[in-house]
């Protein structure tokens, strides 16, 4: 065995031990099966130390979950449709398939540096036809039974780059990208009815209990089942009413006008005859409607000069076009009620509308006038034969009012609207639709599938590709075989990802989309990934699921059982102000820093030049603040277990890590010393038996040491996923190691059952020096093929335990005493203690306070 620790060869070594033997392909045979999935990466060249926390976090779980004995699979895929690779094929002028197969070379080259027990004959990629083939099959069985269909919706479009953009794409009325003055279209989109399972994802999310909380509420905010009261506001002139949707319909009486969004028909009613109005409703279609932004945004709004009757007192309500109100919520008109809700409030106070308080504390007044608005339940009071019901009660007796009226009734609503997944883009899954002159919107049929995308097209940033090309769209109509033409929109790259976790259980069955084997797997055990994805993705999982189980192919109703979201990496952020007054950011590589004896930083100045540059603090890695760090210069430098064991201790998974150089210096180094102590023992030759009746009482001690901490990291590991304190309860135990007398055949025995249980329970965490270190110890099979050690229980009693003795709270003495002495016993063995008594001498005792096996704190002031 080699003296010195050299990362390099020993990780080809091991990796190419792993290759020649196929070590990590599952097959759906043996005992219990455990399913680990990290959320596959985009391609999007590099991978990011989130992607290595990522998958080191799911790599660490699949080999102790191995080591347990379970039948483990853990695959990897590629999210590889979507807008960057057109952004990336414009700025470079290739194909995207081009860009996309590059990067995914790349990427998993580092992936299998960083030695991932992954199984790669199932490796996946979403822009592969193999695969968006089943998207297509599955999307004519939704349109069959109706969770598929074609509705026209108002879009984001941009004119210059000829795409919807989604609202988080438009900037101050704009395109993220070109700039150009965003447009509403109304065109016509398919929808996944996702909405018909609203009731059955929410009531789902209570079976969770591998869930963080966090992530539940997220799902159940975004669904957002509210009871409430539909209600009519009859229309002035002519017939018809207003609806509106509430959920205070003990508040209806204090309603003193009525506000709809600009998209609302009667917004456009007004519109049509007022310039004003009109331009109005323009700036307000160019805004954002994102909820968090109106929330904030200042509240406008112009008066329509149409009228609605209160539908309980008959009162003349004015009707207002404001710009807090959405059309995709509710019916897109509100019943206004300022003294009992913020934005009607605020709305009312800046264009001088009536304030009518209907609701009071239940043991209190309201303060006159309003500061704010009261959104509590209380008391309605000034409300007529409604006055003085309990919110419940009111709400009961008003529905039932209105009922009688026919102008409402009580009704269940969501936030959760259809998923829209038409995107007027390239690099995406084709959509299956051959649009007929004379037969209208065709299926393409099963034998037909899949609609392949051209590999060779190269977008100019003008719109769709596909719809230019008319190799892709000139096709033949199947039922009339008269020229058609194929629909060019794709789908949005969300359904890619939506189901992916399933094909990785069948990945060769070219003949169906999943198959048994998915009985086998799913639900997948343990996922992972950024708490970024809480809502979309894992809700689409979620509705996904549940399709293809009412279809029959699957027979799971949630797709994960344990849900991990790990924290985001952090590191310091340098930057400069230019002459523009552009903000210019450097890596934290190349700046020297320069600090005191005490730590406190004297200067940061870019190497380069020598100049100083300005800290930010610390931030999230991005390119944008170019402070990322290389995954790939790390390994180079210090090998994968390295990475691995600084990304494993530097936090628990679920929080942030901040990257320290330091810290990876620290875990090179604990390796290090790891190697050499287990260099220096078999060096000496094989180890004799161990015989633990011949043991003296440090060698005992250390059998202690041994087994608690096998104890505690089986439980860190495999219960709490706290992998920073599994390690450092290893190098706890290996500085133990170290210090151990090994003269004797007792010593190197306890020594070689030490580094085994120490390699042991470090290998899923640093896989390649654990390899080898436990062949060196003696062992034939692979440490990957050897089981999880087990404690062992007689080891963990002690014969005798040291006592810490403090006088007045200070340390002054360490006795050893039998591990069951009592209290009594204990305390006359501390004040016994030579120096213990010389901080005693001439003291009063007043009192002794005694913990067993721990402490003995005697008071003498």
């Amino acid at each position: 065995m080699q003296e010195r620790y050299d990362p390099a060869p020993i990780e080809a070594a091991v990796q190419r031990r792993w290759n020649e033997t196929n070590a990590f392909a599952a097959r759906e045979e043996g005992g219990e099966k455990f399913y680990c999935l990290s959320m596959f990466p985009y391609p999007s060249g590099r991978l990011h130390m989130g992607h290595v926390r990522n998958y080191t976090i799911g790599d660490v779980i699949t080999r102790y979950q191995r080591m347990q004995g379970r039948n483990v699979l853990q695959p990897m895929g590629w999210d590889a449709f979507g807008l960057p690779a057109e952004n990336a094929a414009m700025a470079n002028g290739v194909p995207p398939a081009q860009w996309t197969w590059d990067n995914i070379d790349y990427m998993r080259g580092q992936l299998k540096a960083l030695g991932f027990a992954i199984d790669w004959e199932r490796e996946l990629a979403t822009c592969e036809p193999d695969y968006y083939k089943w998207n297509q099959w599955l999307f004519l069985r939704l349109l069959e039974r109706g969770l598929i269909y074609k509705h026209t919706g108002t879009v984001n479009w941009d004119p210059v780059d000829q795409t919807v953009l989604a609202n988080e794409q438009v900037i101050d009325g704009r395109g993220w990208r070109t700039g150009a003055e965003v447009e509403k279209r109304e065109i016509p989109m398919y929808y996944m009815a996702i909405t018909r399972y609203a009731d059955e994802l929410l009531d789902g999310l209570e079976q969770l209990d591998g869930w963080p909380d966090s992530v539940k509420t997220m799902q159940a905010n975004w669904i957002g089942r509210s009871a409430g009261v539909e209600v009519w506001f009859p229309y002035c002139d002519g017939d018809g009413a207003l609806k509106t949707f509430t959920t205070r319909a003990d508040t209806l009486m204090g309603a003193t006008y009525v506000a709809v969004a600009a998209e609302h028909p009667l917004a456009e009613q007004a519109a049509r005859g007022n310039p004003e109005i009109a331009k109005f409703v323009e700036q307000c279609r160019r805004s954002s409607v994102m909820e968090a932004d109106l929330a904030t945004q200042e509240k406008q709004g112009m008066a329509t000069g149409l009228y609605v009757k209160h539908p309980l007192t008959g009162e003349e309500l004015p009707v207002w076009i404001a710009n807090y109100v959405l059309m995709t919520y509710g019916e897109g008109a509100v019943m206004a009620v300022p003294a009992h809700d913020e934005r009607d409030f605020d709305f009312a106070q800046q264009y001088g509308l009536p304030i009518k308080p209907v609701i009071k504390p239940a043991d209190g007044e309201l303060e006159t006038p309003l500061r704010e608005a009261f959104t509590d339940h209380g008391v309605t009071f000034d409300s007529g034969e409604f006055s003085g019901l309990e919110f419940q009660a009111a709400v009961d007796a008003i529905a039932q009012a209105l009922e009688a009226r026919k102008l409402g009734h009580k009704r269940t609503n969501y936030r959760l609207r259809d998923w829209g997944i038409s995107r007027q883009r390239y690099w995406g899954c084709p959509i299956p639709i051959i649009h007929c002159d004379d037969c209208g919107d065709v299926p393409v049929p099963d034998d037909q599938l899949p609609v392949t995308l051209p590999a060779d097209l190269v977008p100019d940033g003008s719109g769709n590709p596909l719809a230019k090309t008319p190799e892709f769209y000139q096709c033949i109509c199947p039922r009339c075989g008269r020229d058609a033409r194929r629909e060019s929109d794709t789908m949005d790259t969300f359904v890619d990802s939506s189901w992916y976790y399933l094909r990785y259980c069948s990945k060769d069955n070219n003949e169906a989309m999943v198959d048994a084997r998915a009985d086998y797997w799913m639900p997948v055990d343990q996922y992972i990934g950024g708490i970024e994805h809480a809502i979309l993705h894992l809700l689409y999982s979620r509705f996904w699921t549940r399709v293809m189980r009412d279809l029959g192919h699957i027979h799971v109703d949630e797709p994960f059982t344990h849900l991990l979201t790990q924290g985001m990496v952090l590191n310091e952020i340098f930057y400069r102000k230019t002459d523009s007054g552009r903000l210019e950011y450097f890596n934290p590589n190349d700046v020297e820093v320069k600090s005191d004896d005490k730590g406190q930083r004297l200067s940061a100045t870019l190497i380069s030049d020598g100049t100083p540059v300005e800290s930010a603090g610390i931030g999230t890695m991005s390119k944008s603040k170019n402070n990322g760090v290389d995954p790939q210069s790390l390994i180079e430098h210090y090998g994968a277990d390295t990475v691995r064991l600084f990304t494993m201790f530097a936090a628990p998974p679920e929080q942030t890590l901040e990257w320290s150089d330091a810290g990876v210096d620290g875990a090179h180094r604990f390796l290090k010393r790891l190697w050499k102590l287990a260099s220096d023992h078999i060096g000496q030759g094989p180890a004799p038996a161990l015989d633990v009746t011949s043991l003296d009482d440090d060698q005992h001690a250390l059998r202690h040491k041994i087994h608690t901490t096998i104890s505690k990291v089986s439980d860190d590991i495999g219960r709490r996923y706290t992998f920073n304190t599994a390690i450092a309860a290893v190098m706890e135990l290996i500085n133990a190691l170290a210090k151990l007398n090994t003269d004797s055949d007792g010593g190197r025995a306890v020594m070689q059952e030490g580094l085994e249980a120490a390699v042991l329970l470090l290998a899923p965490i640093v896989p390649h020096v654990t390899d080898v270190l436990w062949r060196e110890l003696g062992h034939d099979a692979a440490i990957i093929d050897t089981a999880w050690p087990r404690a062992d229980a007689a080891a963990m009693v002690r014969d005798s335990v040291e006592v810490v003795v403090q006088v007045n709270g200070k340390l002054r003495g360490r006795i050893t005493v039998a591990a069951d002495t009592d209290k009594e016993t204990l305390e006359a063995a501390a004040r016994a203690d030579d120096n213990v008594q010389k901080f005693l001498a001439g003291k009063e005792i007043r009192k002794v306070i005694v913990v067993p096996g721990k402490l003995v704190n005697i008071v003498a002031p």
